[in-house]
């Protein structure tokens, strides 16, 4: 006999996908953006891959060529990776907003901060901060090394005193708001993607921070305000797209936090920031990834002298 409810549910194309991680983001991009899959999970063990789902009704074979075409491509961007495997099989109903989960757990991501899952209870003992965190589809749990990089120099680097913040593409917005726990204010994060930012919302009222972090849909270049810091987990080439709007947001003396780049990117994007009137302060490097902090020139005595 077969249950009624399930003839009510519909039919999905599960997308799995064993790639080298160094491709994973831009993999994750083209799945969202290009194909309009709703979320991507993330997998790193027991092999790295990628898991998302699109409506039953998808043709698999043009899929698969589509994709096949996609991977060839990565692969010649990215000469290191080795071969990348696609699957694909028809379920019923996945609900990929809780499918990830199971791969997310509670985690001292670094010495003073403890982000834990909004379903889990806190530890009784907690390390440092603790941030409550559902990300849903948007990017940013503390778990990819870009992010923790980033909330690394965060925590190293925060100003003495009043200082501001401006998160681009803040995704969960977990930069934006471990900002707010260093005292940072006030606070802005941006991203274009509305779906993100309603997932940041979310976030902040889970850490008790609603009110404190302005959230815009308003592209970079539309912004005037300048900020002592500036944090940019992205990929190279929205990076570079951004790179002339850098100079006007991030205040002279300001600090520049650029991630979502592999290591051999980071002399490219330096030379570029370079051009910009910045001056390189740090690269910090986990596995294939790296984070560059850079220094906006300051106001020389001849600038601030001149009407």
């Amino acid at each position: 006999m077969t249950d009624s409810s399930d003839q009510s549910r519909p039919d999905w194309l599960e997308i799995a996908i064993s790639a080298d991680a160094i491709i994973h983001d831009a993999l994750s991009d083209f799945l969202v953006e290009t194909l309009g899959c709703g979320g991507v999970v993330i997998e790193e063990s027991p092999a790295p891959g990628l898991k998302a789902y699109l409506p039953g009704d998808t043709d698999p074979e043009a899929l698969r060529r589509t994709l096949d075409l996609r991977l060839a491509r990565l692969r010649e961007i990215f000469p290191e990776t080795g071969p990348s495997q696609v699957s694909l099989r028809t379920i019923q109903d996945p609900d990929w907003r809780v499918a990830w989960r199971t791969h997310f757990r509670a985690e001292q991501v670094t010495p003073g901060l403890l982000v834990v899952p909004s379903w889990e209870p806190v530890p009784s003992d907690p390390q440092g901060r603790i941030l409550l965190m559902d990300p849903g589809p948007a990017f940013g749990t503390g778990q990819h090394a870009s992010t923790r990089l980033c909330l690394q120099a965060l925590e190293d680097l925060a100003p003495e005193g009043s200082w501001d913040l401006l998160d681009v593409g803040t995704g969960s917005g977990i930069l934006a708001i471990y900002g707010v726990m260093l005292g940072a204010s006030p606070v802005a994060a941006m991203d274009i993607d509305e779906e993100a930012l309603r997932w940041a919302e979310w976030n902040i009222a889970l850490n008790g921070l609603e009110g404190t972090i302005r959230l815009s849909t308003d592209p970079l270049p539309a912004w005037d305000a300048s900020f002592s810091v500036v944090t940019a987990n992205l990929i190279l080439d929205v990076i570079r797209d951004l790179l002339p709007c850098f100079p006007r947001v991030v205040r002279p003396g300001g600090l520049l936090v650029l991630s979502g780049l592999l290591t051999d990117q980071v002399e490219g994007v330096t030379r570029d920031l370079e051009r910009q009137g910045f001056t390189l302060s740090d690269t910090r490097v986990q596995g294939e990834w790296a984070c560059i902090l850079a220094r906006a020139r300051p106001v020389t005595r001849k600038e601030e002298a001149a009407p």
